[in-house]
């Protein structure tokens, strides 16, 4: 049980966001531990290994509590990935915020610089993004990333990864080190510009700059759209930055670029890109590969065996667990599988050698489902003798309704998205006809445009023309006899030109299950956004790192006027705020840098790559040092990540070429968790700063300044 003590002479709200962070430490990297959660009431356990089941197995009734839920919950709702970092980041920059608090920064100094802070180190580390260009082709493994730029990526990892995760480059791929590097292509409309060619704009741009008067600059730099409220600045939508004006940077933050020149990388076909987006998870990622492969076989046969880039329509997959059964049965199968009941199987073996006419009810099969805006009859009273008589053949006509409906048009299967009458699938079977209840609505969908059928509300509404045709059940494979199914099966429906994937996850161990649904669902994402964005960045804690060298790196660079006075909303008419930016930046960018120094030492303890988190501590410092000794902390990145044998970012790694780990993240969902993670600490900030204003010492008891929180 993690416990704290809560001092509510400080920010109450801060404390508890960096004491809920704490617990789910465990959670970042690769390798993460799992946890049970035991209700002391009732005694049941859960086992959890993500931030989301966390969350929604502990006690957050506080306002507190219920904000950073929701914003793990709406990260994890949309991208299913950056949940973890989103809540270390926040329990880290809580801390920082209460450290420049407990230095006397203003409040609204310490917004601005935080806010402007992140904006600037997003903006940095574009220059570790990899253009990935959808390659086109079949399922193979022969199709190369090619397009018009010239910038090749490697992606061995900045923060090594064990040897026993399965990231290994295989020994074939040991040929292909010697050849000419291959291109991978830019964003269409963005070509890839090398680092002589932004050294060479960012010396124009300066002296652009330097000529003009100060008015005209002030002016310029107010009339960005990054000078802007903090309410606005944590938006992709009203942060946007034009090519040629990539150099400048908010409130002073200039980017630097060295001297070297960063060696050229490589990524050779979504084999690679597929290793490199699966953190560790081998297995998981490897039933995503063939899940999308599978959906490009469906594809080619619909279109034709001509060439199309790669692509990955999450919608289209879906997942069915099977608890029980051995670990190696996990596969991905054609078409819609899911699990009914053992009494079904004389009706299956029946009609899986036919071509079955389906009906689409979206709504729920039962006597008393009503849709939804559904009025009844005001003022209106039943008198009856006998109500129990009444409402058992109220039911029975309505079955015997149903089935007269079914037989009128020959009606083999109902796909109900809702849920279903015990009593209707009983007398349903007994008439040669399966019912299956809560089917996905995408799948619905599915079938109605593959087999010609229409959805429709009551299955009374069906006719002729909403009776879908040609869909083909079947078992999904023969289990080992000394496996208990228990009172389930799965089986299989399948119907031409409907391109439905199912991935089937099996475990013997009932309480993982939830667990292998979650870590597929991640890396699907992962590789759904990097192909969606056509751009991944190089992983493994390189993003991060750059970014904790930004930071330090502008903590001694002078407050630009012009930007001081727009910044963050600073008012012009204060003087002593204006004064005060100058006095307090250093220490709000010393404070959110250790936030990133933070995750990282985390990130190494938990991937055993440390001992200890002060030997990860001092790892990041000595790289901290040669980094800003280059003079170009993103051309030293791409420089270590050429260096296979230095020891130095692929420490305790084989020094074989062929076996260096290649790691992979994606941008939107990982710079929108840094976003949402800022967000929620300013805005518990701001709060808490409202609430104790003007709360001194004196007014608050000895006994009652402190209480401790448990989790």
């Amino acid at each position: 049980m993690a416990c704290r003590v809560i001092n509510k002479r400080r920010h109450v709200g801060l404390q508890q966001l960096s004491s809920f962070a704490e617990a789910g430490r465990t959670f970042l990297g690769p390798l993460k531990s799992c946890k049970f959660v035991i209700d002391e009431e009732c005694h049941e356990s859960v086992l959890i290994s993500s931030t989301v089941r966390l969350l929604e197995n502990l006690d957050l009734s506080s306002a507190v509590g219920q904000l950073l839920s929701e914003a793990v919950h709406a990260q994890n709702k949309m991208y299913r990935t950056g949940s973890s970092t989103l809540l270390f980041l926040v329990g880290a920059w809580s801390r920082a915020a209460e450290e420049c608090l407990h230095l006397g920064v203003p409040v609204s100094l310490m917004v601005s610089v935080m806010s402007e802070g992140l904006i600037s180190c997003i903006e940095e580390v574009s220059s570790l993004q990899v253009p990935v260009h959808r390659a086109s082709g079949h399922t193979d493994d022969t199709q190369m990333f090619s397009g018009l730029g010239s910038r090749n990526v490697s992606l061995c990892s900045f923060l090594p990864i064990p040897p026993d995760t399965g990231l290994i480059q295989k020994k074939s791929d040991l040929g292909d080190v010697a050849s000419p590097s291959v291109t991978i292509s830019s964003v269409p409309g963005r070509p890839v510009k090398s680092a002589n060619l932004h050294r060479t704009q960012a010396k124009v741009e300066a002296d652009e700059n330097t000529s003009q008067t100060p008015q005209t600059l002030r002016n310029r730099l107010c009339a960005d759209t990054r000078c802007r409220k903090p309410a606005l600045i944590h938006s992709r939508h009203f942060n946007r930055v034009d090519e040629n004006q990539r150099t400048s940077k908010p409130d002073g933050f200039l980017e630097h670029q060295g001297a070297a020149t960063p060696h050229t990388y490589r990524c050779k076909d979504l084999a690679e890109l597929v290793a490199g987006l699966s953190h560790g998870d081998r297995s998981s990622m490897e039933l995503v590969d063939a899940a999308v492969r599978l959906q490009s076989q469906n594809a080619d046969v619909q279109r034709g065996p001509c060439a199309a880039p790669w692509t990955f329509d999450i919608s289209g997959v879906f997942t069915c667990c099977l608890p029980g059964l051995p670990e190696t049965l996990s596969c991905v199968c054609p078409g819609y599988v899911t699990v009914v009941s053992t009494s079904r199987t004389a009706l299956i073996e029946e009609l899986q050698n036919q071509l079955l006419r389906v009906a689409l009810i979206e709504g729920d099969l039962t006597e008393n489902y009503r849709h939804l805006g559904f009025n009844r009859s005001a003022n209106v009273t039943t008198v009856l003798e006998s109500v129990k008589v009444h409402q058992a053949s109220s039911e029975e006509l309505w079955i015997d309704q149903v089935l007269q409906v079914l037989v009128k048009f020959n009606v083999n299967l109902v796909l109900v998205q809702g849920s279903v009458s015990e009593h209707v699938t009983e007398k349903c079977m007994h008439s040669k006809c399966l019912v299956i209840g809560s089917v996905n609505g995408s799948v619905m969908q599915a079938f109605a445009s593959a087999s010609g059928a229409q959805q429709v509300a009551y299955i009374t509404q069906v006719t002729e023309a909403c009776v879908g045709s040609g869909v083909c059940v079947a078992f999904w494979r023969s289990i080992p006899s000394d496996v208990d199914t228990v009172s389930s099966m799965a089986i299989t429906l399948k119907t031409e030109g409907m391109n439905l994937v199912t991935v089937v996850l099996t475990g013997p161990v009932t309480a993982q299950m939830q667990t292998k649904e979650d870590r597929f669902w991640t890396c699907a994402y992962r590789l759904h956004y990097a192909l969606k964005e056509q751009k991944v960045f190089l992983g493994g804690g390189a993003v991060e790192f750059l970014c904790l060298s930004h930071l330090q790196s502008l903590v001694g660079q002078p407050v630009n006027k012009g930007i001081q006075v727009c910044s963050g909303g600073l008012p012009n008419t204060s003087s002593w705020l204006a004064s005060s930016l100058a006095l307090y930046r250093p220490t709000v960018l010393k404070c959110l840098a250790s936030g990133w120094h933070k995750y990282l030492s985390a990130l190494m303890y938990n991937t055993a790559c440390s001992s200890s988190e002060f030997e990860a501590s001092a790892f990041i410092q000595q790289h901290l040092q040669s980094a800003a000794d280059s003079g170009s902390p993103s051309s030293y990145v791409l420089n270590e990540y050429s260096k296979l044998n230095s020891g130095i970012f692929n420490s305790g790694i084989s020094s074989k070429v062929g076996q260096i780990p290649r790691v992979y993240d994606v941008v939107t969902p990982k710079t929108e968790a840094w976003r949402r993670a800022l967000d929620l600490v300013l805005l518990v900030l701001q709060t808490d700063s409202e609430i104790i204003t003007g709360l001194g010492h004196t007014q608050l008891q000895s006994q009652e300044a402190e209480h401790f929180s448990l989790l």
